[in-house]
């Protein structure tokens, strides 16, 4: 590493020790490094307006937020909860069942593991508790457990970043995250079932038909949302940013005038709320310009592509070197910089090995969603000890059985690279 990078890892460490806020950070140690470097700090500004204004695919971020928090704001949990109920209840931890059900599809309305967490997720801990006779601990680890598909099931602001930062297609990245996304919730299913006899957890009571149908009607209407999104984008009606758009009124019609379950004061409260998340993402989103600069600038990127030429590595062994070093940085670092300031610089190496750029942002993102439930950092584990104060020491040990079951499904997304690619190429993208 070169003088600069040093003193903006210097930098970027020292603001993590002292709490600063994440933009913050990364902004101050690019600061510093232009300093260091003898480079005009007006380049600052010129980083972040020159790249932020002509990405297009930015305004979709804003969007989506808006119709997760509308959609979260209309109280749409409970109905999905009851009809996930009536299919997966009746098995031992069936809650638990019901938990990861409810997670798939309003992943498909949200697009964020830690609205996912604190807005059904809460909801599940409760039914778990309650009816499910779940330990706290472990009913946390369920709902965190399943919160970290809404990252990977469209539509995924983190898939929507990638697509900004790799120059992939929104579209395409959005079919490769669906196989995945629903493998996660097989295997969590899995580890739940395992869990729910190890502790001897009850059996759930059978929903008959009769009492299911009205379960099924309440959250027909909620499951609108994800089939205009998603239709309107693979059918070509609209492009993946303009469905965000699309996805915030329709989430604010039904809201409103269908389910009229949104009052004036919570509406507000939606944009209000979506305003400070939206600020906070942009932000590190313009942080992360002035950090790729710094690397750019220094060569490291292309650096990297020269040593991983020179060890003759092959696209698996690059793939599994990459996956294990973005586990460990999981551990420590926020998943925003990984995304922002690490998968940028492996970029030109993928491209270099001839590896797809959608298979590779997906499976990276899977790795680095993982990193939300794993200890020491595991940023939706505190997001959810902090609302159901379940001690946090408690927490780590019962998400352990389904953080090495989504370890042993990333594994074998990374040996078997069509499971990611089977439904991008079956509807023409190549």
């Amino acid at each position: 590493m070169t003088y600069g990078l040093w003193i903006l890892a210097g930098c970027f460490v020292l603001g993590a020790v002292l709490r600063l806020p994440l933009a913050l950070s990364m902004f101050a140690a690019g600061a510093v490094y232009f300093l260091a470097t003898g480079q005009d700090v007006g380049l600052l500004a010129d980083q972040v307006m020159g790249q932020m204004t002509g990405i297009y695919v930015l305004v979709a971020i804003p969007m989506f937020i808006l119709a997760a928090n509308v959609m979260n704001m209309s109280g749409i949990s409970e109905r999905l909860w009851a009809a996930a109920d009536a299919i997966m209840g009746r098995f031992r931890g069936g809650t638990g069942h019901v938990t990861v059900l409810v997670s798939i599809i309003f992943s498909s309305m949200s697009g964020s593991a830690v609205t996912d967490a604190a807005g059904p997720g809460i909801v599940s801990i409760r039914m778990m508790r309650q009816i499910g006779k779940f330990p706290g601990e472990l009913a946390v680890a369920v709902a965190a457990a399943g919160s970290v598909i809404a990252s990977v099931i469209p539509p995924s602001i983190p898939l929507v970043i990638y697509a900004m930062l790799s120059g992939s297609s929104v579209g395409a990245l959005f079919l490769a995250g669906i196989v995945p996304g629903l493998l996660m919730g097989g295997v969590i299913m899995l580890t739940v079932a395992a869990v729910a006899n190890r502790h001897g957890l009850p059996q759930g009571q059978k929903v008959t038909l009769p009492e299911a149908l009205p379960r099924f009607g309440r959250a027909a209407i909620p499951m609108t949302l994800p089939v205009v999104l998603l239709g309107g984008i693979w059918s070509g009606w609209f492009s993946p940013t303009e469905a965000a758009a699309v996805a915030a009124l329709w989430a604010m019609v039904l809201g409103v005038a269908v389910l009229r379950s949104l009052k004036a004061g919570q509406l507000k409260a939606s944009f209000e709320e979506s305003v400070r998340q939206t600020a906070a993402t942009m932000l590190l989103i313009a942080s992360a310009f002035v950090v790729n600069y710094a690397i750019a600038n220094e060569g490291l990127a292309e650096a990297l592509v020269t040593l991983i030429e020179g060890l003759e590595m092959s696209q698996l062994q690059f793939m599994l070197l990459v996956n294990l070093i973005l586990l460990v940085l999981g551990c420590f670092l926020d998943g925003s910089v990984i995304l922002l300031v690490i998968i940028p610089l492996l970029l030109p190496t993928a491209r270099a090995l001839g590896i797809d750029l959608t298979y590779f942002g997906v499976v990276a993102i899977i790795n680095f969603m993982i990193g939300l439930i794993t200890p020491p950092y595991g940023l939706v584990l505190f997001v959810l000890a902090s609302l159901t104060g379940v001690p946090i020491q408690k927490i780590f040990r019962a998400v352990v059985p389904f953080f090495l079951a989504l370890i042993a499904l990333l594994a074998v997304l990374i040996l078997v690279p069509e499971i990611v690619l089977f439904l991008p190429q079956a509807f023409g993208y190549h």
